[in-house]
């Protein structure tokens, strides 16, 4: 049995995937952004080891959402599962000052990567747009290219990858991977999505509790059980090396 935390987990992808490993058994601590969803998630998971609440909106409310988490610990499996989509009009800042998709996709799960104990497993969320994704280490946040919110949303998940690849170089005592889930019907995939919610929570299940050698190997970028060619820049160890020295520089916050 095996405790595990996910990030994101009242609904979608999240939700689901706490689902399927409650069945089977794991001791699961749930993350709710505030009071009400916490309520509901009480509500749907009554079996729940805990719940974590906290915003993703500010550099003071993800520090202690990682405190909150941490209180619940510790944990075998972390579950980077929280994001947003990039379907917005308009660039919209945090009152931090930063981009919102970046702050909740990327500095979000950087800020917990460093705050929280390094868990025998880590599992970083992207996407398959990771490939549209342009590392641009001048303009992480939109700041000069004129606004384009699904190719921001590209961009933060190829950071996300990065991340998980940055992690993984780092712990080598740790099994990190980042995970594709697919395009799911939730309410961010939206109605016309092909897949349902289940496929899209089955790899992270299979790699937070398999003990096969596919699903103990790290350092991957992984889809359906399968390993994929990742986005170049997710190679690029100088690369992954500004992208954390930037997260550092603007939360103040080292990464272990």
């Amino acid at each position: 049995m095996a405790r595990i935390f996910i990030t994101g987990s009242t609904r979608g992808i999240g939700a689901e995937t706490a689902r399927q490993l409650i069945g089977l058994r794991h001791d699961v601590v749930l993350h709710a952004r505030d009071a009400s969803r916490d309520d509901a998630a009480r509500h749907d998971f009554p079996e729940a080891a805990g719940v974590a609440v906290g915003e993703f909106d500010s550099l003071e409310s993800t520090t202690a959402l990682a405190a909150a988490a941490n209180d619940l610990g510790p944990y075998d499996v972390i579950i980077h599962n929280a994001g947003v989509g990039g379907g917005v009009a308009g660039r919209a800042l945090t009152a931090d000052g930063l981009e919102r998709i970046f702050h909740i996709n990327v500095v979000a799960p950087y800020i917990l990567t460093a705050l929280m104990p390094v868990p025998s497993r880590l599992i970083y969320l992207t996407s398959g747009l990771e490939a549209d994704g342009t590392w641009e280490p001048d303009d992480l946040q939109w700041s000069s290219r004129d606004w384009n919110g699904m190719k921001a949303y590209s961009d933060s998940k190829l950071h996300d990858l990065m991340l998980a690849f940055e992690v993984a170089a780092r712990h080598p005592e740790a099994i990190v991977n980042a995970v594709d889930p697919g395009w799911i019907k939730t309410n961010m995939g939206g109605p016309q999505a092909p897949d349902p919610v289940e496929l899209g929570a089955e790899t992270q299940v299979w790699l937070a509790t398999s003990d096969d050698p596919a699903a103990t190997a790290s350092g991957r970028y992984v889809k359906r059980r399968e390993v994929h060619e990742p986005n170049p820049s997710g190679r690029d160890a100088a690369a992954r090396a500004a992208l954390v020295a930037e997260l550092e520089r603007l939360t103040g916050i080292p990464l272990p």
